[in-house]
């Protein structure tokens, strides 16, 4: 076999697919789990149709002590079990807030939105955790309405909860929130040059400034004059929180 025939084995050469086959294609929920195998992440799958959670993954930063499978069971009871008392109240109006925003979006748009907060979770050692939650739909019903969302869960690189942000795909601008005024605030993105990316990525694989300098044939105190730079445009105090950033804005 020659150029990208090479990564096909012969031993799963797949001729055709049955009627009972094509049925997976229904069973998306083997494609999450997949996702969270790869990548280690903490996931779960809302169903508002039914107002419970489909899927709960194995990742321990979600579960605070339980099963997946306990998890799963409990359903919207373990937010109220494990949500720091004072961020609760936020959780429920973010959400009704989160909606209404959605609502006045086209239906063919909003699958394109990830909304992303962060809030304590109380785990099994009774510590608060501040964790970041970023939901996007799966599926939409024919009236536009969200019938599934998928939930990421990582630990939030601020300190403290809220920073409500609603992000979509392909729009130079973000929405953050103002809870208080209930009322979403458009943002133009931070837009990093070309050095600044390419100094963020060569942090992110672990080298020092005199390597990132060697790499890009610079001189060390010119790499730092652009690592400020960058700090100020993020408004961040060191690399560790600029990665955060980056990540968490969609800028790398």
């Amino acid at each position: 076999m020659d150029g990208p025939e090479r990564f096909f084995s012969r031993k799963n050469t797949v001729d055709s697919i049955s009627e009972s086959e094509s049925f997976q294609n229904g069973n998306y929920l083997e494609a999450v789990e997949a996702l969270c195998r790869v990548t280690y992440r903490s996931m779960y799958v809302i169903d508002y149709q039914l107002k419970k959670f489909e899927y709960v993954s194995k990742n321990p930063l979600f579960l605070c002590g339980h099963s997946p499978l306990e998890v799963l069971e409990m359903g919207y009871d373990f937010y109220f079990k494990h949500v720091a008392p004072e961020d609760l109240e936020m959780l429920i109006k973010v959400n009704e807030v989160g909606f209404n925003f959605f609502d006045k979006s086209s239906p063919e748009d909003r699958k394109k939105f990830c909304f992303s907060y962060d809030f304590h979770l109380i785990n099994e050692n009774k510590e608060k955790i501040l964790i970041n939650h970023k939901l996007t739909p799966i599926f939409i019903t024919e009236e536009g309405k969200i019938w599934k969302a998928l939930c990421v869960v990582s630990l939030s690189p601020n300190t403290s909860a809220g920073n409500i942000i609603l992000h979509k795909e392909g729009s130079p601008f973000i929405w953050k929130l103002n809870l208080a005024a209930e009322k979403w605030v458009e943002e133009e993105k931070v837009k990093l040059s070309e050095r600044e990316l390419q100094i963020l990525r060569f942090y992110a694989q672990g080298l020092t400034i005199n390597q990132i300098a060697e790499n890009i044939f610079l001189a060390p105190d010119t790499v730092k004059f652009h690592r400020r730079k960058l700090f100020d445009k993020l408004n961040v105090k060191n690399i560790t929180e600029a990665l955060a950033y980056a990540t968490n804005y969609k800028l790398i």
